[in-house]
């Protein structure tokens, strides 16, 4: 397969998708077996939260401007990509609880709970926390890029407004949908969105507490018994508890 760039270079495979360098980003730290796996798996998580941030930036800036079968279109595309996240989770669980313990110790102080993508995803969804900034170093760029998510409208935000500027509630959009058809077509792909990063959540659990059942997590943190406590989170709470209203 041949590319070209905008100066008509013809490019290869390798050249334009990088392939050497990125099969040069899996160095591990022992030389367990599953390492290698481990590793791919976590980077190829980062890949996605990057594509989902650019989907999300769409469907904000789509509903902003309220074209809102674009913004449907990208949920869509949201939804597949975080199925694609819960069935991943899959093979990490073709590793054994031994095979992890040979290299899982050499991982502290590194910890999933500092993705800061994860974040951002969080933070645009409309789950923003301004402490879990105060833990990223002050110069980052970390800090940076979350500081912009907290402080930039988030899709809850957006579709807020949106709503507003059409004179309903939620409670009238449900009951009234055949009214607002575009509106409710948007909330219940909002409403995929989140379930399907709550189903997301809720699997990570599982891999976690059948891999290393309630150990501390290697950042710090409480392990299974924190990412519990995570799983009621929501990005649009009206839009579940609308169904207990009607």
């Amino acid at each position: 397969m041949g590319y070209q760039d905008a100066s008509g270079r013809r490019l290869s495979y390798d050249s334009y998708l990088r392939i050497p360098q990125l099969l040069e980003l899996q160095q591990g730290l022992t030389q367990a077996h599953d390492e290698l796996l481990f590793i791919v798996v976590h980077q190829v998580y980062e890949l996605w939260f990057k594509v989902l941030i650019h989907e999300l930036e769409a469907v904000r800036g789509a509903i902003e401007a309220e074209e809102l079968r674009a913004a449907r279109h990208s949920l869509a595309r949201v939804k597949v990509i975080e199925d694609l996240l819960v069935e991943q989770v899959a093979v990490l669980e073709t590793m054994a609880p031994q095979d992890f313990l040979t290299f899982r110790s050499e991982l502290a102080p590194a910890s999933g709970f500092q993705s800061v993508q994860f974040r951002e995803i969080e933070f645009m969804s409309g789950l923003k926390d301004a402490g879990y900034i105060k833990t990223l170093d002050r110069d980052g760029d970390a800090r940076a890029r979350l500081q912009r998510r907290l402080d930039e409208p988030s899709l809850h935000d957006a579709f807020s407004a949106l709503i507003e500027r059409r004179g309903i509630t939620v409670s009238d959009l449900y009951r009234q949908g055949g009214r607002h058809a575009d509106l409710l077509e948007l909330a219940e792909s909002l409403l995929d969105h989140d379930e399907g990063f709550r189903l997301w959540r809720l699997r990570h659990v599982e891999m976690v507490e059948r891999q290393i059942g309630d150990k501390p997590g290697t950042g710090g943190s409480t392990g299974v018994r924190y990412l519990q406590s995570t799983l009621g989170k929501r990005f649009f709470p009206e839009l579940w508890e609308v169904r207990s209203q009607l």
